[in-house]
């Protein structure tokens, strides 16, 4: 031997301790971008779980808004009976004649010769 020259055998075993390492990093590297997208994939729906338009803060909005359509609905409600009470007392079958006498003075205008009327000319 020359110095320098390696024989075909020795770099046979230097070229495959060479692969061998090769292939270790690659397997390990592999192994870690496996973990890593797996880590970020995670990641990615756990912060639209919390953030998104349906996440957990979205939900407390969405409580405040049915508590307040809630509301509404019930006050809707309310006046929705008080319209149909009121209805009821206009109708032939069962006439009041107070609510007929509320309603001419209140829309037309009529009054009884022994009532004091205030004009507000603003109106």
């Amino acid at each position: 031997m020359t110095g320098g020259m390696l024989t075909p055998a020795q770099l046979l075993r230097a070229h495959k301790i060479h692969m061998i390492a090769r292939t270790r990093f690659r397997r390990t590297l592999q192994g870690l971008l496996l973990h890593l997208a797996a880590v970020a994939l995670i990641g990615y729906f756990a912060f639209h779980a919390y953030t998104g338009n349906y996440g957990i803060n979205a939900r407390k909005g969405y409580e405040a808004d049915i508590e307040r359509l809630t509301r509404l609905r019930d006050d809707l409600r309310a006046e929705r009976e008080d319209l149909n009470r009121h209805v009821a007392l206009l109708r032939p079958q069962s006439i009041d004649p107070d609510t007929v006498e509320e309603l001419a003075r209140r829309d037309l205008g009529f009054a009884l010769p022994n009532d004091l009327v205030k004009l507000n000319p603003g109106r």
